[in-house]
């Protein structure tokens, strides 16, 4: 039986992220929305002075196996967010196992060293998202604890991309006859 290790990800890995990072925008739909690339991991990863994320990977133990197949087969993404309420806590971007290593407690032991590196790091909590269709990844988070909080205090997710930004700021600084905002 193949077994596997979690382990920091390092800037040689970006490469395999990447391309995990492409598979699992496939399987949601998203593919077209994907514009960061292995560069820019490892630029935002691991040559910021304060790295922007934190990723945890998992390979086999068997070196042979390795050599045979993906050296990598699943990763965890996450990075600080605050809480006002709180202070610090743990975003968990993605959590990803290729679709052949899965049912093999390979999201089991991803999701608990990220508990564990969440712990370690004095953050209130864990939070991600999960879109609504997704219903294994659903009961993967809720079995282990994780609570639904747009159920249980009516949450909702709101995201302002560049151009709505953009827009944003030009309407305002018309409005306040400030031509200095961008």
């Amino acid at each position: 039986m193949a077994r596997y290790k979690v382990r920091a990800a390092e800037p040689g890995d970006c490469e395999e992220i990447m391309q995990m990072i492409q598979e699992l925008a496939e399987y949601e739909k998203m593919s077209d929305r994907v514009m960061n690339t292995a560069e820019g991991l490892r630029r935002d990863g691991f040559e910021e002075p304060s790295p922007l994320f934190r990723c945890l990977v998992v390979e086999e133990e068997d070196e042979q196996k390795r050599a045979e197949g993906p050296r990598l087969v699943g990763y965890a993404l996450s990075h600080y967010i605050y809480n006002t309420f709180k202070g610090r806590a743990l975003y968990l971007e993605d959590l990803f196992v290729m679709p052949q290593y899965r049912g093999k407690g390979i999201g089991s032991k991803l999701l608990t060293a990220t508990a564990k590196l969440c712990l370690s790091l004095g953050c209130a909590r864990l939070q991600l998202s999960v879109l609504d269709w997704n219903q294994s990844a659903i009961s993967f988070y809720q079995s282990r604890g994780g609570r639904n909080m747009s159920e249980e205090e009516g949450w909702r997710m709101i995201w302002f991309f560049p151009d709505d930004l953009q827009q944003m700021v030009s309407k305002n600084a018309e409005q306040a006859g400030d031509p200095g905002l961008l």
